[in-house]
């Protein structure tokens, strides 16, 4: 099933904000055998939104829009609705209820603007957005070859548009254009390969590959997932052929394999130590806190995360971890051994299993002979000894932040998963 994407608002035009949606949208129906076919951005304009949603209908049954609902006079995508799909605007009671519910949770007074929020076409079927104010609002249409057509308005909010594009919009959907096809799909997260080199090593693999299998490179700072995904009209088979593939799959991959299942570095991680009650701790420099953040923004992280120490300056190298000043001084701060005492010393204050270590050179500036931009030294702690390993990572300074965080959390990984 093909679907289209409008996405509107100035902001997104000048800048001022980027789009998300369409992309977290695409990756979430990939694996259900659909497809965004086309994405466009759109001025809160009322006859660029009305010549978008011509064009979108042209290409695909579904269309989707994402933005333009908000209580002030720029956001005009209800006015523009209830002119392309006929009806008025009209108070919706439970609409109203919800944003005043949610108003009185937030501590905030409701206005004559936000409760305009309320005020829906009337050819709209509304889906109650349980996360914001702005109702999402389905709306069929007839194809001029008489095919059924259907548009969802969504908030442009993307927290807002996640939630309810998953619980609510496309289950509807789903159902609205069922499909005889069945669609099964299995991931696996990988390290140590270019994404290159690792399609080099496994073109044997695809090329054998079953009519209606599909793998899908993905990949992130660290790590590439790969997606097998398998479609066909008879269940039982292509399950059987996923695992037989699957289990080919990972023969290939071999000890670049990380985890099989689709999840983040920081959440294998949590994984590892949870099955062997294992605790963890972080002294970060170059990271800032980094590492420490992705893993507690992981619920249930509490269980394994025991604190980390942001120790960017040498005196808190020196004077809490207890980082030999002598050795800063021979070595410099971005060095193995200083990143190897970091990485022991918060593991003694904390009484931690494991411990992560970071110290560099993010950039732009700080750069020292022997050292560009992007040298980073990472060391992880554990009970049977220390590993540790200099790196040079390409890129700004977000991008050097990023590759060391993540390096720093499959370096731990791979230290549990040997033991």
């Amino acid at each position: 099933m093909n679907i289209a994407v409008i996405v509107i608002g100035d902001e997104l035009l000048i800048g001022q904000v980027t789009d998300t949606n369409s992309g977290f949208i695409a990756r979430h129906v990939a694996p259900y055998g659909w497809q965004v076919v086309n994405v466009e951005v759109v001025a809160d304009d009322a006859d660029a939104i009305r010549n978008a949603i011509d064009r979108a209908f042209a290409l695909a049954p579904v269309v989707l829009t994402t933005g333009g609902l908000g209580p002030t006079k720029d956001d005009i995508t209800k006015g523009v609705m209830c002119r392309y799909f006929g009806g008025e605007l009209v108070e919706n009671a439970e609409v109203l209820e919800n944003v005043k519910e949610i108003f009185k949770k937030r501590g905030l007074k409701l206005n004559d603007l936000t409760r305009s929020q309320a005020m829906v076409p009337s050819s709209c079927t509304v889906i109650q957005n349980r996360v914001g104010t702005a109702p999402v609002m389905w709306f069929n249409h007839t194809h001029p070859n008489g095919a059924g057509q259907v548009l969802v308005s969504m908030p442009g909010v993307p927290f807002e548009t996640a939630e309810m594009f998953t619980s609510a919009v496309f289950p509807r959907l789903r159902a609205f254009f069922p499909s005889d096809k069945d669609v099964e799909h299995r991931t696996m997260v990988v390290t140590g390969n270019s994404e290159s080199d690792l399609a080099t090593r496994l073109a044997s693999f695809e090329s054998q590959l079953p009519d209606g299998f599909h793998l899908a490179y993905l990949p992130k700072p660290g790590i590439i997932r790969l997606r097998l995904d398998a479609t066909g009209t008879d269940r039982s088979l292509i399950e059987r052929q996923l695992h037989e593939q699957w289990t080919l799959l990972a023969k290939e991959v071999g000890d670049n394999l990380l985890w099989d299942g689709d999840a983040e570095p920081a959440e294998i991680l949590l994984r590892e130590l949870d099955k062997r009650a294992f605790t963890v701790a972080t002294a970060e420099s170059c990271t800032g806190g980094n590492i420490a953040h992705l893993i507690t923004l992981i619920p249930g992280s509490s269980s394994a995360m025991l604190g980390g120490v942001v120790s960017y300056a040498n005196t808190v190298k020196t004077h809490v971890l207890g980082v030999d000043a002598d050795t800063i001084s021979s070595l410099g701060a971005v060095s193995i051994p200083v990143a190897e005492q970091m990485a022991q010393g918060v593991r003694r204050i904390t009484h931690a299993d494991i411990s992560m270590a970071t110290s560099g050179i993010a950039g732009p500036g700080g750069a020292v002979p022997g050292k560009p931009v992007g040298t980073v030294c990472i060391a992880v702690d554990t009970p049977w000894g220390t590993v540790s390993g200099e790196y040079h990572f390409p890129g700004n300074r977000t991008r050097v932040i990023d590759r060391a965080t993540q390096t720093a959390l499959i370096l731990a990984i791979r230290q549990i998963q040997k033991h």
